[in-house]
């Protein structure tokens, strides 16, 4: 390598590491306190330097452009390889779903926020703070489905051809479940994940509290997540609590709408690149 090459490349590094703050500080506001900013951002600044090194100015992509890209594929990679909720959310998480499982199966609806507090002998506040967690590890893959081609979210170097396939897939599914939720779900899940709005916000539209908001999302994280798993893990597939009741059968309709957009999709999608052929 050329001096010159080297001094622009340490150019380009030096007048860009604000840009890794950015990201990182954006990332930090959408995932659980636990997470560490300095290991986002020491593979920030790898991605930094590993852009500059690799930039080609004649592609015509402004660096910016291209190293926002990495940084962002990077800390992806990062927060991918550990686990974003701890062993005690988890577990509390799920109990918390088997005792919602239990209650709607008595109740004949989805219970309350306050009935699944006395039910566990936890505050409402900390079901809300558990659900708050464990909603926030969903981001990622929500977030990657927003203003973006899902080919752009696939930016990690070391991916193999059937993990760019079978992340590509997940997208899609993921991209028809938003689409078919419920009015009321679909509206939070997009104000809150993908348009980034205050909770409060989201409950002034609505006319509800910011507590039946955390309900609603919670719900709609749960529909997803069976859709998701239906259709691409079926081992992961809880059985019904009540086996053709209400709730069973309004999650079975859920899944073969999800399962009916996705297939559609797919159908133009390929109809496309035939007729690009």
């Amino acid at each position: 390598m050329s001096l010159n090459a080297a001094h622009d490349q340490e150019v380009l590094v030096t007048s860009h590491v604000a840009l890794v703050g950015h990201i990182v500080r954006e990332t930090m506001t959408r995932v659980p306190a636990h997470v560490s900013r300095d290991d986002l951002t020491s593979a920030g600044l790898t991605a930094l330097v590993q852009a500059a090194q690799s930039f080609e100015e004649d592609r015509g992509v402004p660096f910016t452009r291209y190293a926002a890209r990495r940084i962002r594929g990077a800390i992806l990679d990062e927060l991918r390889s550990v686990d974003w909720a701890s062993r005690s959310v988890r577990r509390r998480a799920r109990d918390l779903d088997e005792t919602r499982t239990r209650l709607a199966a008595s109740l004949g609806r989805p219970a309350r926020a306050e009935e699944v507090a006395t039910a566990t002998g936890l505050s409402v506040s900390e079901v809300e703070s558990n659900d708050d967690d464990i909603a926030r590890a969903q981001v990622l893959s929500l977030h990657g489905t927003t203003g973006t081609a899902l080919e752009d979210t696939l930016v990690s170097d070391t991916a193999s051809p059937e993990e760019v396939l079978e992340h590509r897939e997940q997208l899609q599914y993921l991209v028809a479940a938003v689409a078919e939720l419920p009015d009321r779900q679909r509206t939070v899940v997009e104000g809150y994940f993908f348009a980034e709005r205050p909770m409060a916000e989201i409950a002034a539209e609505l006319g509800v509290s910011e507590s039946r908001i955390s309900q609603i999302r919670a719900e709609a994280l749960v529909l997803l997540r069976d859709a998701l798993h239906h259709a691409l893990a079926p081992e992961l597939v809880q059985p019904a609590a009540r086996p053709g009741g209400c709730a069973a059968r309004r999650r079975d309709t859920y899944v073969s709408a999800v399962m009916a957009r996705h297939a559609a999709s797919a159908g133009r999608t390929a109809g496309a690149a035939g007729v690009a052929v």
